[in-house]
């Protein structure tokens, strides 16, 4: 039986995260402790202690998430024959994708995601951005929505397309307020600002896009030994060029997560673990595509159940 992993983005940290794991799995702290040496602070204090407006900024989340998903991918490659037929990750979670099928240099990605987060929350000034969900629309009503809710000068568009009927919308704070009232006005059965002032994956991240660009030239990126899905095109990674411009584009353009686990769904493969903290991932990719199996590795049971399942 073939299977999928996907890792997770933003919005699956949480503090305390992976702290049974780790007392039970000594590559936990490792791998925290190598995050930290690059970041020059302690991320499993982060993490284990918060604040959490501090774990949930944008600079300190990325790399936080980064670590704890690829610390039980390590867990989970301590077992034999498991060995996923395809990689995804929602946004931040392609970068850990891509370190677990040895494209990036898990040392080299923490600098580069806290680098990203960094340029992301230097891209627009505090309390201009805005990202927002609306659920109950069709993709075709949202995008129509945004047009109408934007005026001259304005950004607005659809940043994540997570499930169906499921969209979450970026730009400018005011259109995406007006966005929201078009769409109760339009039947949405939600309609919310999120808790995030990066407005991700719209095209107010174009100048965060081109200084990750020049960050990523100086980075090394081999062929992945996975095939891993691009958020952008939703096609396997071939060469290490294809990698750099999708993770560039990935930054101001939108995640089209529907559309990759249908293409996983399509591709022989039976089951989907969501790899590292929470199960956000997992909630919509049983609506995207019901006929699958799910899990999780949100704590230690759910971790031994993987484990126990993938070697049976």
């Amino acid at each position: 039986m073939q299977f999928a992993v996907v890792f997770p983005g933003q919005g699956s940290q949480f503090v305390g995260m992976l702290k049974e794991v780790a007392d039970e799995f000594n590559q936990v702290k490792k791998i925290f402790s190598e995050a930290s040496a690059a970041l020059n602070y302690d991320l499993w204090q982060l993490v284990q202690d918060g604040p959490a407006e501090e774990l949930d900024k944008t600079v300190h989340t990325q790399p936080a998430l980064l670590a704890a998903s690829y610390a039980v991918w390590s867990i989970l490659q301590t077992k034999k024959n498991f060995k996923p037929a395809m990689l995804a990750g929602h946004s931040l979670g392609e970068y850990t994708a891509l370190v677990c099928a040895n494209a990036i240099a898990f040392k080299d990605a923490i600098s580069l995601v806290a680098a990203r987060g960094r340029y992301m929350q230097d891209a627009v000034a505090f309390g201009e951005g805005a990202l927002a969900a609306i659920v109950g629309l069709e993709d075709e009503a949202v995008k129509a929505l945004c047009e109408k809710a934007k005026l001259q000068g304005e950004v607005l568009a659809p940043a994540n397309f997570n499930s169906p009927g499921q969209v979450v919308i970026a730009g400018h704070k005011i259109a995406v307020e007006r966005a929201l009232v078009l769409a109760k006005e339009s039947g949405a059965k939600i309609a919310k600002l999120l808790p995030v002032s990066v407005p991700s994956h719209c095209i107010l991240m174009k100048p965060a896009a081109e200084k990750l660009a020049d960050t990523l030239k100086k980075i090394s990126i081999q062929k992945p030994t996975l095939p891993v899905l691009s958020n952008v095109d939703v096609n396997v990674y071939e060469t290490p060029d294809a990698i750099r411009d999708g993770l560039t584009r990935q930054l101001y353009m939108p995640v089209r997560w529907v559309e990759t686990i249908q293409t996983i769904a399509r591709s022989n493969i039976s089951t989907i673990i969501e790899c590292g903290p929470g199960k956000v991932l997992s909630g919509l990719n049983k609506r995207i595509a019901p006929e699958l199996q799910f899990s999780n590795t949100t704590d230690m049971n759910n971790l031994q159940t993987v484990l126990e399942t993938e070697n049976s």
